[in-house]
């Protein structure tokens, strides 16, 4: 398999993926499947195993076998990385962020805790192992890479998690003092050993606003002025 970037980083917006004779990827989100090249009868989708766990939800994989070619394609902000696979990999993932993995490596699923799955709104977490594989990973902006500690903790905001060791233990909690945490998005308390994977990309329409110059002053004016959301845009 040869994997061809947009850019010359290891992050991008779009990769073409070549297969060749008797290789095959499975992609999870055959949406972004841009074009493709090679005989129809080269592509076969299924229902995901995963999605009987899911009940209400039908997740659909493309198994896309060589010699044959496609482009994968992402919305404006997300990132396709790389991710090879190798022995005594044990990090978990969510499968939105699995765009595709090669044939033959082993899949597994790993149910979370009710609390967990509540706040993450996914109860299954997949384990992917193999000798020599790669998965394709999606994420909202480029992919940061963090190792744990088995005593100190590291707190990661709950939307910006991607993968994390299956040894690592994992507690819903904010930190800080009581203002802190008054205003922030719950967070994994995280210990244990390896790393974990974040995306960086994140999503703040306040703070868009600000960078736009919606600054302190029209805030403060806003608050301050009766029907002040109204008259001032």
């Amino acid at each position: 398999m040869h994997i061809v970037s947009d850019q010359q980083t290891v992050m991008s917006q779009a990769v073409t993926v070549q297969l060749e004779e008797q290789e095959a990827v499975y992609v999870l989100h055959p949406q972004q499947i841009v074009s493709f090249q090679g005989q129809s009868e080269q592509r076969e989708d299924h229902f995901m195993d995963i999605a009987g766990m899911y009940r209400k939800r039908k997740f659909i994989q493309s198994r896309i076998a060589g010699p044959a070619s496609f482009l994968l394609g992402l919305p404006a902000g997300f990132c396709i990385q790389m991710l090879p696979i190798t022995e005594g990999t044990d990090l978990l993932f969510e499968w939105k962020h699995i765009l595709f993995y090669t044939e033959g490596m082993k899949v597994e699923r790993r149910i979370q805790t009710l609390k967990n799955a509540v706040i993450t709104r996914e109860l299954v977490k997949m384990k992917f192992s193999s000798p020599d594989g790669v998965l394709g990973i999606v994420s909202n902006g480029p992919l940061h890479i963090m190792e744990l500690h088995p005593d100190k903790p590291t707190y990661v905001d709950v939307g910006c998690l991607v993968a994390y060791p299956e040894n690592a233990v994992l507690k819903p909690r904010v930190y800080g003092n009581t203002l802190a945490s008054q205003y922030m998005n719950y967070h994994w308390e995280i210990t244990g050993r390896g790393y974990v994977l974040l995306q960086t990309g994140k999503s703040d329409a306040q703070f868009a606003k600000d960078l736009e110059g919606d600054g302190i002053v029209k805030r403060v004016l806003r608050e301050v002025i009766p029907f002040g959301n109204v008259i001032i845009k």
